[in-house]
């Protein structure tokens, strides 16, 4: 833990006070994200969090493609794959009875090796430039709070709760508590990254609204040295991520990145009914610890704003998805990184009074639109679960025809928990007052991506070459691509974001191929890889683009 970020005032004991540009409440992967985004752009921060140290909870498992896609900008992505998954054990997904029975439904799922491999030959622009990776939030906190606790900028502060504050028009005073007494903080912005509870939020007296309380379930962790070794137990399924138990409590199974640990969720009465809710799930015996036990409820809101004057909202504090679709934590760090550059430029001096304002715009669609998708596949689940009768075991005709049934229609249905490639890769934001308005667009897809360079989506994923995608090409500023060999001149955008002095570099790439697929001649794309701008001649007027973009 680092003080070099805030000045401190007072001894042991005393109230202090200290003083930050941007103070973060929450050490979650989405704060940790911010923090670090920050961090390296060389912005003052604080990252506050009331537990002691990150705890060993189940919680989120996995960063989809596009989440691996940013943390691959901030460096991170080599380090989380190593710490995550073993990259060759398969991603399948079964519907089963037991684990020492034939499944009902095998859904198969390329491992991350065979994902980067099919990544790798891609001559389109249909693949995101990194594989998902299966990581445990318990392991993920502690690798993003190491990331950040080595930033100079960034200080890191657990053992501090969060307890109100008051704005003004040069900043905000937030008050919290440590066991050591009261610290008061003045930032120039408060994020609020302190999950469904916020208490940010609620200063703020912003309202939750949508689906809360849809279901109640018990979630457990256990360690097992032999579970996973042994798969497959007898006729039971292969080795996979999930495994869905097909009864009458939702019984749902999912390996933990260290294929030692194991998550189960379940409708029970008791605590201690998730020993025997797991005994019964795997079917035959085992050696295994349970570790914890907790509860949890479905829900599925949306924030009413996403923050009010200089204190802003991100993750679960602003949205809370079902994990159905894997949406959670991925759509938090989004908003980490929508709203990291924004600060950034807006403590530079260059970015505009829209620049702020464009965030909630931006980021309260893509919620609003990804609570869409998590109960598009809660439904989904919901359904094919609603086939299960009493007699799913019994050997007899009715029995089959129950068995067959339900796997039938989870075929259908389960899918669309675990195929979201449109949610994932492509958002796109609309009405945003820093991107070019181009009037229609494409349909927002959950299920199907399909890539394009309309302002406001994410620059599509494309190889120049071996080992050589156009992403890690793009600067930390502004990059205007020139594509196909054009010799339009550029120079007036050039010369007018630099006049603002703003970060900008111009991107020539000859490949024909590269203008072919995303269609024009110049593309315009801001620092978190979201086109502003494109076009087949030189902008009109050169400042009046640079101003809006920027957010004056």
């Amino acid at each position: 833990m680092k003080a070099n970020a805030a000045g401190l005032e007072g001894g042991e004991g005393m109230e202090r006070m200290e003083q930050t540009d941007v103070l973060i409440v929450g050490a979650g992967p989405v704060g940790l994200t911010l923090a670090i985004d920050l961090g390296q752009k060389g912005v003052r921060c604080t990252l506050i969090e009331k537990k002691e140290a990150p705890e060993f909870l189940p919680k989120m498992e996995r960063c989809n493609a596009r989440t691996m896609e940013i943390f691959r900008r901030m460096g991170l992505s080599d380090k989380i794959r190593k710490a995550g998954l073993d990259a060759s054990v398969p991603m399948d997904v079964y519907v089963v009875l037991a684990m020492n029975e034939p499944p009902l439904l095998r859904l198969p799922y390329p491992s991350v090796n065979e994902a980067l491999a099919e990544i790798r030959k891609s001559e389109d622009a249909s693949q995101p430039l990194e594989a998902y990776q299966l990581i445990s939030q318990y392991t993920l906190e502690p690798l993003l709070k190491s990331v950040a606790e080595e930033l100079p900028t960034v200080t890191v502060r657990y053992g501090t709760e969060f307890l109100s504050l008051e704005q003004d028009e040069g900043g905000v005073t937030a008050r919290t508590t440590t066991k050591n007494g009261d610290v008061t903080y003045r930032a120039k912005y408060v994020i609020g990254c302190d999950g469904g509870a916020s208490p940010v939020r609620k200063q703020l007296g912003i309202k939750l609204r949508g689906e809360g309380n849809l279901l109640h379930l018990r979630q457990a962790l256990y360690y097992s040295e032999e579970l996973y070794n042994r798969i497959p137990l007898g006729d039971g399924p292969g080795r996979g991520r999930h495994y869905h138990v097909a009864d009458g409590q939702a019984t749902f199974l999912i390996m933990q990145d260290s294929t030692k640990h194991w998550t189960l969720h379940a409708v029970v009465e008791k605590d201690e009914d998730m020993a025997a809710q797991f005994e019964k799930a795997v079917g035959a015996p085992v050696d295994y610890q349970m570790l914890y036990v907790g509860q949890w409820k479905q829900n599925l809101l949306l924030a009413d704003n996403y923050g009010s004057g200089r204190v802003f909202l991100a993750g679960d504090a602003a949205h809370l998805v079902i994990p159905t679709g894997g949406l959670g934590m991925n759509t938090g760090v989004g908003d980490a990184v929508d709203l990291g550059w924004k600060l950034a430029a807006t403590l530079e001096g260059w970015g505009g009074p829209n620049l702020l304002r464009s965030y909630e715009i931006e980021r309260r669609q893509v919620g609003d639109r990804n609570v869409g998708a998590s109960r598009y596949a809660s439904l989904g689940r919901r359904k094919w679960r609603s086939q299960y009768r009493p007699d799913i075991r019994d050997n007899t005709p009715a029995g089959q025809a129950t068995r067959d049934n339900l796997a039938g229609v989870a075929d259908t249905e389960q899918r669309k928990t675990n195929e979201m490639i449109g949610a994932e890769l492509g958002y796109r934001y609309v009405g945003s007052p820093v991107i070019t308005d181009e009037p229609g667009g494409p349909e927002h897809l959950f299920r199907e991506y399909h890539p394009t360079t309309w302002p406001g989506a994410r620059l599509p994923h494309l190889w120049l070459g071996d080992n050589d995608p156009v992403q890690d090409r793009i600067g930390a500023g502004y990059t205007m691509l020139r594509l196909g060999g054009t010799q339009i001149d550029t120079s007036g955008i050039e010369g007018a974001f630099k006049a603002r002095g703003v970060p900008y570099q111009t991107l020539d790439i000859a490949s024909q191929r590269a203008r072919d697929i995303y269609g024009y001649d110049l593309v315009l794309v801001r620092p978190d890889m979201h086109v502003v701008w494109r076009g087949k001649a030189a902008p009109d007027d050169a400042e009046a683009l640079a101003a809006m973009v920027t957010g004056h």
